[in-house]
């Protein structure tokens, strides 16, 4: 959870909420309902906690980001993303020709 990353970086530094809140621009209410999840958080000023912590925001992110898909499930699906019909069509026709080929070879 994206809250209790920053939760726990801020804790490390030993810095309050309101101080954190302060170098970032947010009030300590505001900081506090993002650690509790309770809020969503800009990406800029995601950006400016990250720094303020001293870590990267996809480390702050690790946690929140859920995978379900193999990398290269992701990679076909941005490959066939805004394609025609016929053009999705036509990969899959050579993909399935190709593993044709394999199966034939293996």
């Amino acid at each position: 959870m994206l809250g209790k990353r920053i939760r726990e970086e801020r804790l490390k530094l030993n810095l309050t909420q309101e101080k954190l809140g302060c170098d970032v621009g947010l009030t300590t209410a505001y900081i506090g309902q993002i650690e509790r999840g309770e809020r969503s958080l800009a990406l800029d000023k995601l950006v400016m906690i990250a720094n303020r912590l001293g870590v990267t925001v996809d480390y702050i992110l690790s946690d929140s980001v859920a995978i379900e898909k193999s990398v290269p499930d992701n990679l076909m699906l941005q490959l066939f993303a805004g394609r025609k019909e016929d053009e999705k069509m036509l990969a899959v026709n050579m993909l399935k020709m190709m593993f044709q080929f394999m199966d034939d070879k293996g």
